[in-house]
Parts: C-alpha cells; structure tokens; sequence
C-alpha cells in the first residue's frame, strides 16, 4: 500500500451541510451523501466505470471504479468502489491518477471482464461509441494472458421483439435490471442463474413488455443489448448527429436524432436535467418510420373533373385551394388544424383562420372536448409555464400529494408518469381517480381512489388534500361534466397534461374557437383591435364572436351550414363521432387537406397540400409545462414546407399576408404579440352527470394506448410487437350480473359503433366496462369515457388476454 498525503491546512469554513476532503492531493467540499465518483466528475476526475449511472441507485457490481481511501489517518486495507462510498470530513482519496495501486486494481478488473468478452468490435453496434472499448485503452492491458476458449451462446437472445441480447458481451454491471426495476418499475428482465453461469434474461413465460425498454439499449455500456430496428444498420462514427424534440406527446423530450445518406436510423434520448432528464419512452424512440412510410403524401394533388385526385405543382393546386375556399368564405369555412402542429404552425393556422377565411370557426382539438374546457383551459393554461410559477417536473418530486385527474400517466405522457414513479419512490404520495387500478397506478404507489366515470366529481369531493398538492388533469376530464370544475374548486396547484405534443401551443397560439394568439379571448374588443393593429387589418376586421367547436364545425358542414373545411393531420377515427366526422367531410363543399401521409380525409378532399414532417423543418412545441421545446432541421433539402409557409402562401393566393413564410418568422409574430396574463376567475360551474346503466349495459371507461394503430407509428414492426394485448375489462361483480365469463370474447357497442375484445376480470369499479381507445381496437365506438355502452358475451375468446402489465 502506498503511503497517502495528509489533509493540508484549509482554515476557511466549511459550508454546512458540506464536507471537506482530499482527492488526489486536491481538497474539495461536497455535500454530505455524495458517492465519491460524483465528487469526483464535479472537480474534472474521471474515473471508469461500468454499473454506475447518476440516476440509478448505486449497485457496486463491476468494481472498475477502485479508488484508495484513507479515513482517520488509516488506509482502508483494500480499494474501494467510487460508485458505493459516500464521501466523508477528513477523508483522502487517490485515484488511479495518483495511485498504482488503484491503477493495477482497475487494470485488474478489467482484465477479468475482458476474459469471456468477445473481440467482435467490428461488428458490434456499440463499436465506436462504446465504453468498454475506451476504458480497456486507459485502464487494460497491452494482451492477454487467458488462453482458453471464451464462453459463448447462441445469438442474439431476443429479450423482446424489440430488444436483442448478445449474452456473451454482457459484464453483469445491472443496469438494464436496475433501471427496469428502480426507473419504470418493469421487472421482467432479471440476472438468472448463478457464479459463471449468471446471465441477463426473463422468465419463460413473461416477455419483457415495457414502455421503456429501449433506454437498457442505450445505457448498456458493452453492446449486450441491441435494437432489432438498428441492428447493423449503421456504424456510430458515420452518423450524423441533431439534437431534436419528441413529437409524439406533450412531455417534451429531449432527443438525438441520428442520420446517414438522408434517412433517419435511430433516436436516442438526449439529457435534460428539467424535462426527461436522461430517458425516452419506446414510442419516441422508435416510432419514426413514417418518415419513409410509402403513405406519406410528398406532392400536391387536386382533384380533376372524373373525381380522381391527380398530381399538381404547387402553382395550381395553391390556386385551386384558393379558388375554392373563395368561393366558400361566404358561406363560411371550419378550420380543423389537429393537435400534432408546433407553436409556430399553429399560429399560422389561427392566423389563417382569421385573416383569409375571416372566421374564428377553427378548433385544434382532435378528441373528446367540451365548453367548459375552453372556460378551463382560458382559466389555468394560457400563459402559464416555469417562468410564470406553472407547475413544473421538479415541483412533481416535491409535493406531498398528486392528484391524477382524467389521466393516465404511463399511456399519455410516459416521462410524467417516470417522474410519478420517482416521487413516489421518495415519499410523495399519487393518488389516481380512476375506475381500473392500472399498472400506472400499481407503480406509482398502488393509491386509487375508485369512480365509475361521471363520478369523479364525488370522489374529488371527500378528498382530505394537504397544502401543495398538484392536480394533473388530462383532456379526457373534458368528457365529465362538471369535472374540471371540480378541479378548479379544489384550490390546488393544476397542471393540464394533454395526449399530443401541440396541444399546448394551440392554446397558446389561438387555435380554439374562444381565443386569440397569444390567449387573448376572441370576445375581448381591445384584443381584437390590438391584434388587427398587429397584423394590419382595418378596424372591425376581425369576427368577435367566439366560433363553433370541433362537433359544431363538423355538425354545420353536414348539415350546409358551412361552405368548406379546411383540416390538418386529423384522423377521423380520433374524432369523438368519427361517423359524423366522415359524414360531414364528404358532404363540405369543398375540402383543403394539409397532410402528412394519406389518410380518409384525403380521399374525400378537394385539394391535397402536403407539409414537413418535424425531421425536415424548424419548429418548437410548449410541452406540458408551458415550457418552449425548440429543434432544428434534421435533413434538408427534402423539398417538403412547413404548415406556416403553406399557409402564407395560401393566404397570398388569397389577397392577403400572414407574414409565416418560415417557422421564425411565424414564432416571432407570436412572440411581438405577447401571452395574455392567466385568468383569476374560476370557470362557470357545470353541473356532475352520472349516469346510471340498465339491464346489459355499463358505463364505459377509456383511454388511448400509447402504442396502437396511430398514423405516426407505421412501418415499426419492432415496435408494434411491444404492444399491450387490447382485451376488455370489468369487475368480477359486474360480470356476473351481466353473465359474462373471463376470456370469452366480449362485444361493447354504442349506437355509433361497436368492438369486440376478450374479457379480462380486473380489478375495475363496479358496473364499468373499460376497453382501449382508438385504432387498437377492433372497432370504433364513436363514444367517449363516461358513455353508457351494451355489454354482450360470445364465444369463448381463443386469443390470449394481455396481463394487467
């Protein structure tokens, strides 16, 4: 053991709650609980490492991370891990900067992981970004003295349909097992076995189904773990990095965009301390073939006089865009933008709606909705984000108490519900009102507090709530009447979390019919004056009567009342009558489509537009938060235009100006015009319904699954095995009074529609059915959470019911 420096004289204070040490020959103050390593990186000492990571609980398991540690005046007889050892007054430590012995130990160390370790850098997708490599240039030997075979196993083990396992490159550092067990609460992937013969894998007959798995990928730090999507697709060092924003949700992650030859080969979760901090759901991480997807729609068309949609230049189908939709103003024109837009798109539609249609008829909401949502949204939304007080990721860790609302965390905002999960790993206390105890419930504490829906209002009223506690409402609350007005009594602190990532912008950028850009009520004279000023309109331009929702733009073209639509990327079968909607876009006069990939709307439009996936345009989200999520252009020169530059050039076509020819330009507009300060006033109270089902009926619960049949995740075949099985469920209680029998298959039916799924006893509220929302089901109900719904058994079900996981 070599000899170890004494502690130099320091005669200033040391600041409480810190201690004082020595790391190599250098004195530092850390916080007291501090693991040695992580004092070590704050001051530039980098020591290697396998099985540690900043946000998973220290495991030891490695030991790479050998150090010297001297306490008292006494060195302890052995190294010690960095990553285990929390710093302490008076201690002196040496790394293998200034130890031999610390050296020789993580020399030894690693020769001892590089004995069974394959020499298949070369073919590994790890290579060149790996760290095993790096560390075995710094911290191994020259050669090797192990002459034997190395063990070997049949390749790749395919831990899920996404996730592959090359067993023989796996050093045992847990953090795939860690993170699955600790971070997203999933513990189907484990070490088996024992000795020489421990290994990563999962039970025989429990696939590794999790909506996080792809983030074992990425922190593995030898290449054991591989995703079947990027799998030799690439080498590291001939990729092209952007850094980026998720587009799926309103979480708003961070993420690195990787590229070669002018496609897209892989996402990876990118750090931000505030929002995702090191993590990305599977959904974000893999679903981004519909880049390439053969649906995708990349020239304009419009349709000729046999009916048929034909190929056009920009030229003409802008002409006959606007040729149409001049002719129909005078009737009037929807606006049905879809809530997939950035904060820049968004106000171009708004814009549009109001200075080339001459309407506030335009509604961003794709889904279930209500009047006394926009009363909400006006009330606790606009204007809100961590700059003005709004709730924040880091207040979900603090608060004592969280309330979910009409949300269901894991399915609608995965990193909000990783966030849940870490609060309620640390002592704050998340309570779901909700019908079905949910894995996001059983993970996040196992509290519900149990509503049939169209109850929650009763249930929100015996809650005992400390101070600071947190509401979470997601948009399905709008389908309860009288719920988010419950909400809004309870004095808490509220955060409105929608499913898709533009959703908070278009409140923001007044794509709704009751508000302006800038969140300014459409009613509000000075309002209107000032933003005619701004876009140099003559006064009394602008309509100041609030315009018709989402249902009423669709009731008013079926029925003539209007003289077109105009409509973004919205899939009918996400409208809550996706009957009607058919309905009324056939029946439109005439029909402008800006869409991305083909859809129904496309095929009863008049003129197709097609506009700039996130990966070929400038842009920014507000996620949840309120807080602006910016990204840049990933691949150019792909010849496709963003919503805002359509839209200007549309409105050119159209006589007028919108001053949107670029995403800059169009933020900047909406920057000059400024956010309206929040609302005080509470929304007008609406009254609880509940409703009450007969003889064969229940009442519906639902929500959408975060991974189904959505436009954005075609062509990820992968990712589509990772689903959750889309089955029925209701108590046992109600399946006996209505002579149903677990795994038969079940038929739920509305009078828009109806599904058929297996039945899967749970443990649901009484008297409710709940089945999945959307197109992973095998039918469209055309109603929404809170519906009363017949209830009918069939024959028994020969599909395997998907787990309560």
């Amino acid at each position: 053991m070599t000899a170890v420096a004494e502690t130099p004289a320091d005669s200033t204070p040391v600041p409480e709650g810190h201690v004082r040490l020595v790391i190599d020959g250098t004195t530092v103050d850390a916080p007291k609980g501090e693991l040695i390593i992580r004092t070590c990186e704050r001051i530039g000492i980098i020591i290697p490492r396998f099985c540690d990571h900043p946000l998973l609980d220290p495991a030891g398991a490695c030991r790479q991370c050998l150090v010297e540690v001297e306490m008292g005046g006494r060195p302890m007889p052995k190294p010690q891990a960095s990553c285990t050892i929390t710093v302490a007054d008076g201690m002196v430590v040496k790394t293998q900067h200034s130890s031999p012995v610390a050296a020789k130990a993580q020399a030894g160390m690693m020769e001892l992981l590089l004995i069974n370790h394959p020499l298949d850098c070369p073919v590994c997708d790890k290579g060149g970004e790996c760290p095993l490599q790096n560390q075995s240039m710094t911290s191994g030997r020259a050669d090797s003295r192990f002459t034997e075979a190395k063990r070997a196993f049949p390749k790749p083990l395919p831990i899920s349909t996404q996730v592959l396992l090359d067993r023989e490159r796996c050093v045992l550092c847990q953090r795939c097992t860690r993170f699955s067990s600790q971070i997203a609460g999933d513990e189907f992937i484990e070490l088996l076995e024992r000795g020489s013969n421990q290994q990563v894998g999962v039970a025989a007959d429990q696939p590794f189904q999790s909506y996080f798995s792809g983030n074992t990928i990425q922190i593995c730090p030898v290449g054991a773990l591989t995703s079947a999507a990027y799998r030799f697709r690439s080498r590291p060092f001939d990729l092209m990095s952007t850094p980026g924003v998720c587009e799926h949700c309103a979480s708003g992650c961070a993420q690195r965009t990787d590229w070669r030859r002018g496609t897209v080969q892989r996402r990876l979760a990118a750090p931000d301390p505030e929002v995702n901090e090191e993590w990305s759901c599977d959904k974000g991480r893999f679903a981004f073939g519909y880049l390439t997807d053969d649906a995708r729609i990349t020239r304009p068309q419009v349709r000729g006089a046999d009916g048929a949609l034909h190929e056009a230049s920009w030229t003409d189908a802008l002409r006959a865009a606007a040729d149409g939709l001049l002719a129909a103003r005078g009737a009037g024109v929807g606006v049905l933008p879809g809530g997939r837009l950035t904060l820049e798109d968004a106000y171009a539609w708004s814009a549009f709606a109001r200075v080339a249609l001459h309407t506030n008829d335009i509604d961003a909401r794709a889904r279930v909705h209500s009047a006394e949502e926009l009363e909400f949204l006006a009330a606790h939304v606009v204007g809100t984000s961590p700059e003005t007080g709004g709730v924040t990721y880091a207040e979900l860790e603090t608060a004592p108490t969280v309330v979910c609302v009409g949300f269901e965390p894991e399915e609608e905002s995965p990193i909000v519900f990783l966030r849940l999960r870490k609060a309620a790993r640390a002592g704050t206390r998340v309570l779901h009102v909700a019908a079905w105890a949910s894995p996001a419930v059983v993970k996040t504490g196992g509290h519900l507090v149990p509503a049939v829906p169209g109850a929650e209002v009763a249930a929100l009223s015996v809650l005992d709530l400390p101070a600071g506690t947190v509401v979470l409402v997601g948009e399905r609350a709008a389908a309860v009447p009288g719920l988010l007005s419950a909400v809004s009594a309870l004095g808490a602190r509220v955060a409105w979390i929608p499913r898709r990532a533009g959703e908070r912008g278009a409140v923001e950028a007044g794509a709704l019919p009751t508000l302006l850009p800038g969140g300014r009520a459409v009613a509000d004279a000075g309002a209107r004056t000032a933003l005619e000023a701004a876009w140099r309109l003559e006064p009394g331009t602008l309509p100041g009567t609030p315009g018709r929702s989402t249902d009423e733009i669709l009731a008013a073209a079926l029925s003539g009342e209007l003289g077109g639509l105009v409509v973004g990327g919205v899939e009918l079968d996400d409208l809550p009558d996706p009957g009607l909607a058919r309905r009324a876009v056939a029946a439109a006069g005439f029909v402008v489509s800006l869409e991305l990939r083909r859809s129904e709307v496309t095929a009863l439009a008049d003129v197709v537009l097609p506009v700039a996936p996130d990966a070929n345009r400038d842009g920014s989200y507000l996620d949840w938060e309120g807080r602006p999520r910016p990204f840049r252009t990933t691949l150019d020169g792909s010849g496709a235009l963003p919503d805002c530059r359509v839209l200007d050039t549309l409105a050119v076509e159209m006589d007028t100006d919108l001053f949107t020819q670029t995403p800059a330009a169009a933020g900047g507009e909406l920057r000059r015009l400024g956010v309206a300060v929040t609302a005080t006033a509470a929304p007008t109270t609406t009254a609880a319904t509940v409703r009450t089902p007969g003889s064969g009926q229940a009442v519906l619960a639902t929500w959408r699954l975060l991974l189904d049949d959505g436009a954005l995740q075609s062509g990820e075949p992968a990712l589509a095995g990772t689903r959750r099985a889309a089955v029925a469920r209701t108590s046992a209680r109600t399946a006996a009074r209505l002579g149903l029998v677990d795994g038969e298959l079940l038929a739920v039916a509305s009078e828009h529609g109806g599904t058929t799924l297996p039945l899967e006893v749970a443990d649901v509220v009484d008297d409710v059915v709940w089945v999945p929302t959307g197109s992973a089901t095998t039918g469209v109900l055309g109603v929404g959470h809170g519906s009363l719904v017949t209830v009918t058994g069939g024959r028994r079900s020969s599909t395997v019911t998907g787990g309560s996981r």
